[in-house]
Formats: C-alpha cells, sequence, structure tokens
C-alpha cells in the first residue's frame, strides 16, 4: 500500500464523479414531484461567469424526504432557489407534479419554503402566525379554526395557540413555522437548513420530529444542509454534490457504505482511503499484498481490475477490529502503532500509524466483551472483513 488516511471534505477531483442523470427509481409509473431537466445556472460578477449549477438531471419521488447535501458554495441552495422560483435558470426546466414552472414565480408555485430564521411575524400569536396563508386565500373561519388546530396538533404545540413567538423556544418557534408553511397543503415543502438556528441537543431532538411530521402529512420534503448526520438521520435519499454537480445520488446506506468517489467518502462520516498495486486475483478478489503478514482483500465486484494496476478503496473506521496479536484471519490485515487514543464514553477513537508510513482511525464501542486496552507506543494489528473494503474512483 503506498498511502492510507482519513481525508478531509474537500479538494475532489472531478473525475470518478457520478452520473447527474437520476430517474425515479421506484414505481416506474409515478411522476415525479419535481423535475429538474438540464438545469443550470450562471452568475456574472466582475466580468467573471460563475457557474453554480452545472447540468443538473434530478427526479425527486412523490412523498420522499430528499437531501441535498454539500458544502458551502456546491450549488445546493441554488438549486432550492430555483426549485422554489427565486432564481431563473440559465437553462433547462424545472417542472412539478409534471407541470413546466420554469417561468412561473414563486407565488405561483404549489411549494412553499422554510428558512433558518423562521420569519415569524412577532406580533402575531401562535394561531395566527399559521392561519396567515389561510387567511389571505379568503378560507372561511371555520375551516381556519379546523386546518390550523390539526396543524398545531402534528407539530405538537396544541394549547399554546395564543402564545406570541418570543415566548416559544427555537425548537418551538421552528415548529411554528413549520405549521404555517403545511397548513396550505402544498405539494412540496423546501427547508433551507432549518435547523441551522438550533443547539446541538435540540438539532438532533427536531431531526427526528422532522422526519416524523414528513410521514404524517405525506409531503415531498426537499431538504438543503451541509450537516452529514442531518442527512442520514432523516433522509430517503440524498444528493450529495459539490462545485455545481451531483458526486453521488443514492439512499443513506448507499452513499455511506458504497461512496462513489473520494469526495464522498470524505464528507459523509469518517473514512480510511487506502492505495496501493493489486498483487494478484483470487476467487474474485483483489489482494494487495503489504507484508509477508498484511495484505488488503477488496471484492472486485463488476469492477474490471487486474494485477499491478492501482487500487483506491475505503474502509470506514467502526468497520476495523484492534487487537495486541495477529488475527487467525484470512481477511484485510494490517500492523501498526498506536499514536492517539480518544476516550468518548460509548466509544475510543484510536489513530493508528501503520508500516506503510500513513495513519488509520479505528472506533470501537466500549463493550467490555470486545474493547482493547491498546495505549500510546502499543504495537497492534487492524483486521476487517473484506466486504467492508470498497473500491472507489
Amino acid at each position: 500500500m503506498t498511502g492510507i488516511d482519513a481525508p478531509a471534505p474537500s479538494g475532489a477531483a472531478a473525475e470518478g464523479r457520478a452520473s447527474l442523470v437520476t430517474s425515479v427509481t421506484g414505481d416506474s409509473g409515478a411522476e415525479p414531484a419535481i423535475e429538474l431537466t438540464g438545469v443550470v445556472k450562471e452568475f456574472h460578477s466582475g466580468g467573471e461567469v460563475i457557474t453554480a449549477v452545472r447540468r443538473l438531471d434530478l427526479a425527486i419521488r412523490q412523498g420522499e424526504f430528499f437531501s441535498m447535501l454539500g458544502p458551502s458554495g456546491c450549488g445546493k441552495t441554488t438549486t432550492m432557489r430555483i426549485i422554489a422560483g427565486f432564481e431563473e435558470p440559465t437553462e433547462g426546466s424545472v417542472s412539478l407534479q409534471g407541470r413546466d414552472v420554469t417561468r412561473d414565480p414563486p407565488n405561483k408555485r404549489d411549494v412553499n419554503m422554510v428558512f433558518q430564521s423562521y420569519a415569524l411575524f412577532p406580533h402575531m400569536s401562535v394561531f395566527e402566525n399559521v392561519a396567515f396563508g389561510l387567511r389571505r386565500k379568503g378560507v372561511h373561519s371555520g375551516e381556519i379554526t379546523r386546518r390550523v388546530g390539526e396543524m398545531l396538533e402534528i407539530v405538537d404545540l396544541t394549547g399554546r395557540e395564543q402564545r406570541r413567538p418570543r415566548e416559544l423556544s427555537g425548537g418551538q418557534q421552528q415548529r411554528v413555522a413549520l405549521a404555517r408553511a403545511l397548513v396550505n397543503g402544498p405539494k412540496a415543502l423546501l427547508l433551507d437548513e432549518p435547523l441551522g438556528a438550533l443547539d446541538l441537543k435540540l438539532r438532533q431532538a427536531m431531526q427526528v420530529e422532522l422526519k416524523r411530521i414528513q410521514r404524517e402529512v405525506g409531503i415531498t420534503f426537499v431538504y438543503v444542509t451541509h450537516d452529514q448526520g442531518e442527512a442520514l438521520t432523516m433522509s430517503d435519499r440524498i444528493a450529495v454534490m459539490n462545485d455545481g454537480l451531483i458526486e453521488h445520488l443514492g439512499t443513506p446506506r448507499d452513499i455511506y457504505e458504497r461512496p462513489a468517489n473520494r469526495f464522498v467518502a470524505g464528507f459523509i462520516g469518517t473514512s480510511n482511503v487506502l492505495t496501493g498495486e493489486v498483487s494478484r486475483i483470487t476467487d474474485g478478489n483483489a489482494v494487495v499484498v503489504v507484508s509477508p503478514d498484511e495484505q488488503v482483500i477488496v471484492p472486485a465486484g463488476e469492477r474490471t481490475m487486474a494485477p499491478s494496476s492501482q487500487i483506491e478503496i475505503t474502509v470506514r473506521p467502526e468497520k476495523i477490529s484492534i487487537s495486541a496479536g495477529r488475527p487467525d484471519s484470512a481477511g484485510s490485515v494490517l500492523r501498526g502503532t498506536v499514536t492517539e487514543v480518544v476516550y468518548l464514553g460509548t466509544s475510543t477513537t484510536f489513530t493508528v500509524r501503520t508500516t506503510t508510513g500513513a495513519d488509520m482511525l479505528v472506533f470501537q464501542q466500549n463493550a467490555a466483551s470486545s474493547s482493547t486496552d491498546a495505549a500510546r507506543g502499543d504495537s497492534v494489528w487492524l483486521s476487517w472483513d473484506p466486504q467492508y473494503s470498497y473500491p472507489i474512483g
């Protein structure tokens, strides 16, 4: 192996990017709730053309919780604003429920948007904030009372109808904003980092609440975030974006377990990336021999691998076992020295300098039956099942 590291979530190369063309993979006869075709968005600044979104084709299913995930400047918020009608694409089209809305203004699109700032009316009660859109539409007062009451029950705010926003916690204000956006029954709800202003514990609680609310109302949610934990927790599917492109689109498990490339492997969670030369192909597996006692085994799957070819794989830290002696394993085995130990209560993180001179991270649950007492400076062995070596690039 020529290099083993845990990459930072930046600096992805253009090669190896997933196809930008995404189709509905559920019921083939189902019409997408939202469809973007050939969407490009360019901005002009100081005589320079900045491309925020690059030839995007995307179909979002009816009733799914769909997240656009990526670092700042990747194009995710611009894409959402194009869906909402706040930005017009330079090229391409946008359809909602099969209707082309590319040139329609925001108020002519059957979608609502929730922002990080909540934008509640401070002088209005919770009830009046939620009822605002219904009143503007001229809905009968009895119908307003019924629908607002139902929505406040869904977001768990029954009994707080007459409170002002300043009398509510941040999480409660967020639920008022959700109720106001949902009470009109939009075909889709767009959420632009709505939990960013909350503290960690409240943000984690609201992630569960958002998913519950989405299931109850059955409306398509499109969620923009830079927090991979949020996306993994709530989403049915995730589009990982970088530099205006979709690097990988799939389920949370697919993206985490089988990242399309090095950027996705580094951005979603923590990953060790190993690079080496294939020594031989055995029983459909590529074997990288590091030393007589050390090897890394990679299932070839549908990929073409041959002896002497370069290979790059990812293995997640929690998939790796650490032990004092060499394990009796036919899987991947590497030797190294512990350089750092970080105790995190439920788990311990080990940094191990391998014989190749590179570092690997290992997460170990602190269970009495399986934990090791390895300390800084100890020689250890790392091992994992070949199925957890996933080729990328």
